[in-house]
């Protein structure tokens, strides 16, 4: 069930303090307050309930504030909480009329409204808050060009790609594998359970597993002999117990496993077939491997960085158009992010009605297919050209000089994107995402982004602010100036 609340913005002046005094209308959360499309996220968020039905859910500007509040803050959700019943300017922010002393809502409610935020509305409400707050820069900066002067192509489209890594642990197979018979004699156990007493456990020879494990996973380098050999004891014992399991299973146990042994069981059932094959064949790669039993979504994304040269976690590709970022494409497998050009410009022009006029990308965008695709457009596509360098003569030495300046400067635009990747890693949460659903750590990523264009407009505000008032303060002193004058002229004339 859902009741619909306010979705206009009440004046800071009305929130009532207890304690006295009002709120600040120059405060970073009431300036954000002004600038988020509540009414839109409110009826994004209302078809996802039955109106007549169930508990009364909490408002869309709640949940969808807690999550930004929660990302722009850094804090873990339970401190979310905490600065919300601490803070009015916070309580504010979620539309709350008066400041109350009691949480607005238990910790794990933050899980719930990241898994109803999917990454789809979030996408619209991230296009929403930049094209009202584009809009708003064009007037204030009178820059606004009519319908009728806008050219066929504009703007410059910066796109490259980046992993999210997860928090899981660096998955080696030996210790995959340890973690799956670990829990495998947890679902035994489980299933044992009313017979203690009448029938003897299962042998699972947990003890000697555990030492055959630590005699290779204590030594600083093993070799690969020894590796294979821990690995080929690990599989048998795995095997054993997955052979223990499938018997309880079929003498009808298997309602005794809770939910998350059995989403355990399933998983491990895959690992240990995966893990079997790549023994057997001496190999190291399979499709769609398994890299945690806690999250078997995340997969292993091959950037060949120099801090990593394999990261585990979600691969996305972004779009940069006036310092303002887009998510176009969240996967949970690796893909190549060439692909995806075409319909980052196609999203490009639905967002802003004209293609760009230039598009800056890494060297793997620049495919003979994205290049007769921009050719096509009337898109210059950043980059040197494909083929073998032209030869410098007397009468394209010029030429070539100038277009080695432009290739120059595409690199240079370029690195914006680069740094909007690091504002995340390093300021926000996309170095490590903490949610443990594939669905829930869509939508972290999304808010990231979300947070980071809202952060872009508080910057853009406190310039035109600046300016202001420099404006302001060198007429104050022209009038003085003239004040001064005039009254030297008036002693002079005395």
């Amino acid at each position: 069930m859902y009741r619909k609340g306010n979705p206009h913005q009440m004046k800071f002046q009305n929130f009532y303090l207890p304690f006295g005094g009002e709120l600040c209308g120059e405060n970073r959360w009431v300036i954000l307050a002004e600038k988020i499309p509540w009414q839109q996220i409110e009826q994004n968020y209302s078809v996802l309930f039955n109106n007549d039905e169930g508990c009364p859910a909490k408002a869309a500007r709640v949940g969808f504030g807690a999550l930004i509040i929660k990302e722009r803050l850094g804090t873990t959700d339970r401190e979310t909480v905490e600065q919300i019943r601490e803070n009015p300017y916070l309580q504010y922010f979620l539309g709350l009329a008066e400041y109350h002393d009691e949480p607005p809502f238990h910790h794990s409610m933050m899980t719930h409204f990241r898994k109803r935020f999917s990454k789809e509305i979030l996408s619209q409400i991230n296009d929403k808050i930049v094209e009202d707050a584009m809009n708003k820069t064009s007037e204030v900066a009178d820059e606004s060009p009519d319908d009728d002067d806008k050219p066929s192509n504009n703007g410059k489209l910066i796109v490259d790609a980046t992993c999210t890594p997860a928090d899981i642990t660096y998955p080696t197979d030996l210790n995959l594998l340890n973690d799956a018979r670990e829990k495998t004699e947890e679902i035994i156990d489980a299933m044992h359970t009313p017979f203690i007493g009448e029938k003897q456990k299962p042998r699972t020879y947990r003890q000697k597993a555990r030492k055959d494990y630590l005699a290779v996973a204590k030594q600083k380098k093993p070799g690969y002999k020894k590796i294979r050999k821990a690995i080929g004891k690990q599989l048998r014992y795995l095997k054993r117990n997955l052979q223990t399991v499938e018997k309880r299973v079929k003498a009808g146990l298997l309602p005794l496993l809770s939910k998350r042994m059995y989403r355990n069981l399933l998983v491990i059932g895959e690992l240990y077939r995966q893990q079997l094959w790549m023994y057997e064949n001496r190999s190291h790669k399979i499709a769609d491997r398994i890299v945690s039993i806690s999250q078997p979504h995340v997969r292993p994304i091959v950037r060949g960085k120099a801090k990593s040269n394999v990261e585990f976690g979600a691969k996305i590709s972004v779009s940069l158009v006036n310092g303002f970022s887009f998510v176009d494409r969240i996967s949970w497998d690796s893909y190549n992010e060439s692909g995806d050009l075409q319909s980052q410009i196609e999203s490009y022009r639905n967002r802003f009605g004209f293609y760009p006029k230039s598009v800056h990308a890494d060297q793997i965008y620049r495919t003979r297919k994205n290049h007769q695709y921009c050719k096509e457009k009337g898109i210059r596509l950043s980059g040197p050209p494909l083929g073998r360098p032209k030869k410098v003569t007397e009468t394209n030495a010029s030429e070539l000089q100038q277009e080695r300046r432009i290739h120059r400067q595409d690199e240079i635009d370029r690195i914006a994107i680069e740094g909007k990747f690091g504002q995340g890693k390093r300021r926000f949460t996309l170095d490590r995402i903490m949610a443990k659903l594939a669905r829930t750590s869509e939508a972290t990523i999304a808010i990231s982004f979300i947070v980071m264009n809202l952060e872009r407009i508080l910057s853009i505000l406190l310039y035109f602010l600046l300016c202001f008032c420099r404006r302001w303060r060198i007429s104050l002193r022209v009038h003085a100036a003239g004040d001064r004058n005039r009254h030297q002229g008036v002693q002079i004339a005395a």
